[in-house]
């Protein structure tokens, strides 16, 4: 199943985004569930959350998959939503 995440980072965490990027992004690759990703940007135009599109057996898969993630390990967000997703166009 598809599944989004989307996660806004704690306010003034970038120096923490910054720190972690390389293992996240190595995370994301080793995985193999995601599909597409990228940050979401703040209005100055600097990384400020996440999103995510992945597939997975379920939702519990993803929220582990989620915890796992060295972002999260490494306390940057503020929040983080999971759904389940269709794609219908793309």
């Amino acid at each position: 199943m598809r599944v989004i995440l989307m996660a806004k980072d704690k306010e003034g965490a970038l120096d923490i985004r910054k720190a972690n990027r390389d293992a996240h992004l190595a995370y994301l690759k080793e995985t193999g569930v995601v599909e597409q990703a990228g940050p979401l940007l703040n209005e100055a135009g600097e990384m400020a959350g996440s999103l995510l599109v992945m597939d997975f057996a379920d939702l519990d898969a993803a929220k582990v998959w989620a915890e796992n993630d060295p972002y999260a390990k490494a306390g940057l967000f503020a929040e983080v939503h999971i759904s389940a997703w269709n794609r219908v166009i793309g």
